[in-house]
């Protein structure tokens, strides 16, 4: 098992999730989003089935910055329970892992 993780992050717009993934990399939180969509989610909210058309990110960084990761993406989310989950790599590529691990600030 590594450090390193795998966040996903829905949003309702290709803009806002540009923003989300920018926001992230310019601050040294992330070192690779890929944004992909529009995808389906359907999912229960205030008992309700609802069906939205999202943006899918998936960001690459490490367990030390998940914290600090998360609070910007709430900072500039517009919803108001965004998805932020978090997902271990198990293994990986070590020459991508340590380009990725040179890419995240120091904690």
């Amino acid at each position: 098992m590594t450090d390193f993780i795998q966040i996903f992050i829905t949003v309702n717009s290709r803009e806002k999730a540009r923003e989300i993934a920018e926001g992230l990399i310019e601050k040294r939180l992330a070192g690779c989003i890929q944004i992909s969509g529009p995808i389906t989610s359907l999912y229960r909210w205030q008992d309700r089935i609802m069906e939205d058309q999202e943006w899918l990110l998936i960001a690459k960084s490490d367990r030390a910055h998940f914290i600090e990761l998360e609070n910007e993406v709430k900072k500039i989310h517009p919803y108001e329970v965004p998805e932020i989950l978090a997902l271990p790599v198990a293994e990986g590529n070590s020459a991508y892992l340590n380009w990725l691990k040179g890419e995240l600030i120091p904690v």
